[in-house]
């Protein structure tokens, strides 16, 4: 046996948090092993780099800067969680990984783009499977402005930023199809999570 790593991906207030929870409900019924975890974040040092990343007064980094932080986190949360777990056969659910960091970094500097994807050769792991849910734009923006949080701020960039954001995302997803599932968020989250566990049980995971 070996472990899996499941990725979600998608624009801001897409649903994704709802998703992987209800896939770690389906999970605990079919007694898997699994561990669930996000990006920014999974260990106390990437929390941290979370904090000052994703509040709405830190507009002061470059975006090169921004994936150099975002590249540390990343790199602590895989060294810790991710590939632990991995090696001892469990199933990693996690809450964006590096479509991210290519989409919202990526989009608005080739620079940071390059740089990386230059630090993630490094990582040395992606997703077995990767689901992005895909909504409007309009829908999602207006659903994650009125989460209870203080991280909002690639949301504050605006409705045009997260149309480019899917448009974006969409590209990855058709040139890593192999990999990346694309899931229709504009039905019921019980419709969008029988595809997904479909989806999953169709690779046996």
């Amino acid at each position: 046996m070996k472990g899996s790593f499941i990725s979600f991906e998608g624009i801001d207030g897409c649903g994704k948090s709802t998703q992987i929870d209800l896939l770690a409900k389906y999970f605990t019924t079919q007694n898997k092993n699994f561990v669930k975890t996000e990006e920014p974040g999974g260990t106390l040092g990437s929390n941290e780099i979370r904090k000052i990343l994703l509040r709405e007064n830190n507009f002061q980094w470059s975006v090169e800067t921004e994936t150099l932080l975002f590249m540390a986190a990343r790199n602590d949360h895989v060294e810790k969680v991710i590939k632990p777990a991995i090696e001892d056969n469990k199933i990693v659910i996690c809450d964006r990984f590096m479509d991210s960091t290519i989409v919202y970094q990526g989009m608005r500097s080739p620079q940071a783009r390059k740089l990386g994807l230059m630090l993630f050769e490094q990582i040395g792991i992606n997703p077995d499977i990767t689901f992005l849910i895909d909504m409007d734009p309009e829908v999602a923006l207006n659903r994650a402005l009125n989460r209870a949080n203080n991280e909002d701020r690639f949301e504050n960039y605006g409705i045009n930023f997260q149309y480019q954001l899917r448009k974006n995302f969409l590209n990855i997803a058709h040139q890593h199809s192999e990999r990346i599932k694309i899931i229709d968020g504009n039905r019921s989250k019980e419709n969008v999570a029988a595809q997904i566990i479909e989806s999953i049980n169709n690779i046996d995971l």
